[in-house]
């Protein structure tokens, strides 16, 4: 299929992000009294915004889950990636190629607040190719697993969902893509991506190296 714009997730796509951020948030649970293990957090909340699971923390601490500690939470993330955030592995080749490829039609769609997602994109370099670009499931009516991140970017690039591919790495992400109708392209590093497969990405690949080729550039 010749598409005519690619939308590109955030974290875990462009930016290794997701271990440093769960990582905090996990440290944060065990101090509220629900320990995990690195991995369960990873399963539970990647992909997921904290407040939309504020039910079931509620129910494992016992606690409120107040502004101030979603704040707190922010704050303490925030400071850890900007530290120790680095890029995925070849999505700087990958990405100016796609961009190059596809005019400029391209764009970050994240289920992450807007600070977090701009900051990130510039630490690893990676502003320029999606300034005035970039969409935050924060700002829409409902975040990933709903549409409406993806709809705005479409919308915004002027091109219909069904002509866009969407890059993700989350079946919250996969989902969200496949419902605004786009062709869904899931990276999968660590596993064979039965569960992307499963949530609807129609090709699952390895390395970010791979993606040009697979979008025809």
């Amino acid at each position: 299929m010749k598409f005519e714009a690619i939308l590109f997730d955030c974290d875990g796509v462009l930016v290794d992000s997701e271990p440093i951020a769960n990582g905090v948030l996990r440290d944060m649970l065990e101090e509220a009294g629900w320990a995990l293990t690195p991995d369960e957090c990873m399963q539970i909340f990647v992909g997921k915004a904290v407040r939309n699971e504020a039910a079931r923390i509620e129910a494992h601490t016992g606690r409120p889950l107040t502004d101030v500690w979603i704040d707190t939470f922010y704050a303490r993330r925030n400071a850890e990636l900007g530290q120790r955030l680095t890029a995925i592995e070849h999505i700087h080749g990958t990405i100016d190629r796609v961009h190059a490829h596809y005019g400029g039609r391209i764009a970050c769609a994240s289920g992450a607040d807007r600070h977090k997602v701009e900051m990130q994109l510039a630490k690893v370099g990676l502003t320029p190719y999606f300034e005035g670009r970039v969409f935050s499931g924060h700002e829409m009516p409902a975040t990933k697993p709903a549409p409406d991140v993806y709809l705005a970017a479409a919308a915004a690039l002027q091109i219909a969902p069904a002509r866009c591919a969407v890059v993700e790495d989350t079946v919250t992400g996969v989902t969200a893509g496949v419902a605004a109708g786009a062709m869904v392209f899931a990276y999968a590093p660590q596993d064979d991506g039965a569960a992307l497969r499963a949530a609807g990405a129609t090709q699952v690949f390895r390395s970010m190296a791979d993606l040009p080729g697979l979008l025809g550039c």
